[in-house]
């Protein structure tokens, strides 16, 4: 008699065009998100908005968060079928009007559109996950999902940039919609499958209000962190703080600000290392051009050695995973921002030191992705995890919203002292040092809380 049963896949016949239209998605809107930054300074120039250059990446970045937040409750109103629908009508209607401006705040308004329907989008596809996959091969999808990001990363600035070269900065727009066309063709046959969960808590729009009032806040923070060696900066960003106080502590799960165990901590733990990754990540490229004197093209190939190394550890988590059925995933968890604080500290040996600079930065690149890749897919299954019934929709958004809001503030925070240091002219090596201390501060707090869950689980 037979008694091996094959593991089940995310290629699988059930799930094959789920999981296809997922991995297209995703690296459309990471292709989208990433592309902008080799072709800014050029449609700047070209379309006389120099002076509004740095609101191409801000609107972008709030617009997502509000796209993430109120697609989180539209879903348990509309369920996914609609919401992914109109995700993705938001986003293809920002490219248009980004590939058709003619001036700078329409290209703005285009890139508003475009933040919010990335926002929602992903916010579909993490409660698609929830629903259309069994806990057992979650995290498989989830490292198929961290791993769309890789390639957006290793070529899309570069691909970009030809485009944009040989043709028009305005194809780099165009390229992407029959990409998410075809995504949208292989994904709504299932999701009109999911039921919309009529037990779900409904809000009565205050959770959307909410979002709105955050993204100003979080705009009123990053453009008084870009002046805040100027007092009317300092009011600025103290008054954004003020105002997004109140709406973090009603979008994030109850208990986030006071670092509750289970949901809470988990989302806090994903902030801190994701915020530690990608700030790191900008301002390894900004010291290895500037202070090592190194070319754009040859420091983005070691960034990309971090991106290979967390898609190689995200598949190796999942593997783990599928082992041990899941009960490792807090060790893997500490484990992993563990090894990202060896990496952060490298990088600050490589930038301040004359001796193997080079190397060392390749290396501490490969321990970061490493150790983003193992902690990255697994908190979010730990989050999928802890749902609630009929919350899915908001626990998606706040995983979306972690990883989008989270960045932004620590890239912020190390521009702040980066533009400290050129105020006092302690010059730019050190400024990038204290911003990557920052992130190096991140991550350990990360870890302290990782490590804090999983002595708690073990008393148990």
């Amino acid at each position: 008699m037979e008694t091996n049963k094959k593991e089940p896949g995310i290629f699988d016949a059930p799930y094959r065009a789920l999981t296809i239209g997922i991995i297209i998605a995703v690296t459309t809107v990471a292709f989208e998100g990433l592309a902008i930054t080799t072709i800014a300074p050029n449609l700047a120039g070209q379309l006389q908005g120099l002076h509004l250059y740095g609101w191409i990446f801000s609107t972008f970045l709030l617009s997502q968060i509000i796209g993430t937040m109120v697609m989180g409750q539209q879903i348990n109103r509309r369920g996914v079928y609609a919401s992914f629908i109109i995700s993705f009508v938001f986003f293809v209607l920002g490219i248009v009007i980004a590939a058709t401006a003619w001036n700078m705040p329409v290209l703005i308004v285009g890139r508003a559109f475009q933040g919010f329907g990335a926002g929602a989008i992903v916010t579909c596809v993490y409660y698609s996950i929830s629903l259309g996959y069994p806990d057992e091969i979650r995290t498989k999808i989830l490292a198929a999902f961290s791993s769309a990001y890789i390639l957006p990363a290793l070529i899309g600035p570069y691909v970009a940039g030809l485009v944009a070269e040989y043709l028009s900065w305005r194809f780099v727009f165009w390229l992407v919609i029959p990409f998410i066309v075809l995504a949208v063709a292989l994904t709504l046959p299932t999701f009109r499958k999911f039921q919309v969960n009529r037990e779900a808590e409904i809000s009565n729009g205050k959770k959307e209000g909410y979002a709105v009032l955050l993204a100003v806040g979080t705009g009123m923070l990053l453009s008084g962190l870009g002046s805040v060696t100027e007092w009317k900066g300092i009011l600025l960003a103290l008054a954004g703080i003020a105002i997004m106080i109140q709406p973090l502590r009603k979008l994030l799960p109850e208990g986030t600000m006071k670092l509750k165990r289970g949901l809470p901590t988990t989302i806090v733990v994903r902030g801190l290392f994701v915020a530690s990754y990608f700030a790191t990540e900008s301002y390894v490229v900004l010291a290895l051009t500037e202070v090592k004197g190194l070319s754009a093209h040859f420091a983005g190939l070691i960034v990309a050695a971090g991106a290979l190394s967390w898609s190689a550890a995200a598949w190796l988590q999942a593997k783990l995973d599928a082992n041990d059925r899941g009960t490792g995933r807090q060790k893997r968890v500490v484990i992993g921002t563990g090894v990202m604080i060896i990496g952060v500290a490298m990088v600050i040996v490589a930038i301040a030191s004359s001796w193997g600079g080079i190397w060392l930065a390749i290396f501490s690149q490969i321990l970061s992705g490493f150790g983003i890749g193992l902690a990255h897919p697994t908190t979010g299954a730990m989050a999928l995890q802890q749902v609630e019934a009929g919350k899915e929709g908001e626990v998606s958004a706040n995983i979306q919203f972690t990883d989008a809001f989270s960045p932004g503030l620590s890239i912020g925070i190390g521009g702040a002292l980066i533009a400290v240091s050129e105020t006092f002219q302690w010059g730019i090596l050190k400024g990038v040092i204290l911003a990557l201390a920052v992130q190096l501060l991140f991550v350990i707090l990360s870890l302290a809380f990782s490590s804090r869950e999983l002595y708690a689980r073990n008393r148990l």
